[in-house]
């Protein structure tokens, strides 16, 4: 586990712990170590919130389907990214969502209720870990919203922009490169395949966008 160090020293969990200390804190935590392939669910829905994940290495979706088997891709999370955290909080009964692995990857799963419990011994990182722990929450919450400011969008358009505007904004470019293929940009801004492709080929024609699979440039200002 001590090669994924730097990794979980990324983890907004672990903010402000010392490599050091990271081995007697893990073994507190009752934290294991998941190996895993493309495709494979590391949480699925229904299963009881007992855990929260990080992404050592690889990348995952967090996804809801309905009755009919109709994904949406709520969030992707990357290498130092958390997941299920709300969810181990909220003590809900079962997961309303399922984690799937989009490549071969290792995954931390933490026992959540060993971080909002002091252990026997009094550790010290307790209380640095819950106002971590606080901090992630409301950050997803933000995430979240900004998600909703995109699929809330009217028109097809209007959520591509909308969503490739915050990438831009955020990345500090008009080049830049998203994590979905064209299905999962689809599930994601909760469209048709068909009708992302046609909207993504007419705003090429009308030369505010160019893209190459899931690399795009901002051109122009959309009228």
């Amino acid at each position: 586990m001590k090669k994924y160090f730097d990794v979980m020293r990324r983890c907004p969990l672990f903010a402000g712990i010392a490599e050091e200390d990271m081995e007697s804190l893990l073994s507190c935590l009752n934290a294991k170590e998941i190996k895993v392939k493309k495709g494979a669910v590391i949480f699925h829905a229904g299963d009881r919130p007992d855990y929260v994940g990080i992404v050592l290495q690889g990348n995952a979706h967090v996804v809801q389907e309905d009755y009919w088997g109709n994904r949406t891709i709520l969030t992707d999370v990357q290498e130092g990214d958390m997941f299920g955290e709300a969810f181990s909080c909220g003590e809900v009964a079962a997961l309303p969502v399922s984690v799937i692995a989009q490549e071969e990857g290792v995954f931390l799963l933490v026992d959540s209720r060993r971080i909002l419990t002091s252990c026997s011994s009094a550790c010290i990182f307790h209380a640095r870990l819950i106002r971590n722990l606080m901090k992630v929450i409301a950050n997803k919450n933000i995430l979240l919203t900004r998600k909703m400011e995109h699929i809330t969008k009217r028109t097809t358009k209007e959520k591509v922009l909308s969503y490739l505007s915050a990438c831009a904004i955020a990345k500090g470019s008009n080049s830049f490169t998203i994590s979905f293929n064209r299905q999962e940009f689809a599930d994601y801004l909760s469209v048709e395949r068909s009708a992302l492709s046609n909207t993504l080929c007419k705003m090429r024609d009308d030369g505010i966008i160019q893209f190459d699979k899931n690399k795009f440039v901002l051109m122009k200002t959309p009228q």
